[in-house]
């Protein structure tokens, strides 16, 4: 292999190792989200959250397994908005 090809590949998987170490840390960043105490509230204190299973803006309460008042532990949609909620990414308004 010549030594300009060499360089050019050497170079490449450089960049490409930087790159993914930079999404690497944007991933853990985000996955590290605020939790449910940090989910926007209205003026009575419940959270402003988006139904995943109706998909509309909803102010729910939160109970100490950070569920929403609104939870069917049947429907998997439900499940998710809680998993959500728990890891700090569910969409709020």
């Amino acid at each position: 292999m010549d030594d300009r090809l060499e360089s050019i590949i050497r170079s490449a998987a450089r960049n490409a190792g930087k790159r993914y170490e930079e999404v690497k840390r944007a991933y853990r960043e985000g996955r590290s989200a605020p939790d449910a105490e940090s989910i926007p509230r209205d003026a009575d204190g419940r959270a402003k959250i988006v139904c995943r299973r109706h998909v509309e803006r909803r102010a729910v309460a939160l109970d100490s397994q950070s569920r929403p008042a609104c939870f069917d532990p049947d429907h998997p949609d439900c499940q998710g908005c809680v998993e959500d909620i728990r890891e700090g990414v569910i969409e709020t308004w």
